[in-house]
């Protein structure tokens, strides 16, 4: 099966909840792009996981995952350095 680009992104303010969002995605493979966004391959499979796990580490808070067709993400624009994100 055909792994899909996908970016999660998240805006939540309790420290706790949004440490384990991070790790999360770290453990289904995801690379951070930004503090509160991460981007990578997932099988459709993956990310349905992705989405249950993640829907039961918050109580507050939103998430937002995106499939993105191989095609539109080889056409993206990146602007700017990028920055490291080690510390959260």
């Amino acid at each position: 099966m055909d792994r899909l680009q996908v970016i999660v992104t998240y805006d939540i303010s309790a420290d706790k909840a949004r440490h384990k969002v991070s790790e999360c995605c770290l453990d289904y493979g995801l690379d951070r792009t930004q503090y509160s966004v991460f981007s990578g391959q997932l099988k459709p499979t993956h990310i349905r996981a992705l989405a249950k796990q993640l829907e039961a580490l918050i109580e507050e808070g939103h998430i937002l995952i995106i499939p993105i067709a191989r095609n539109d993400w080889e056409r993206r624009q990146e602007i700017g350095k990028e920055i490291s994100h080690d510390d959260e």
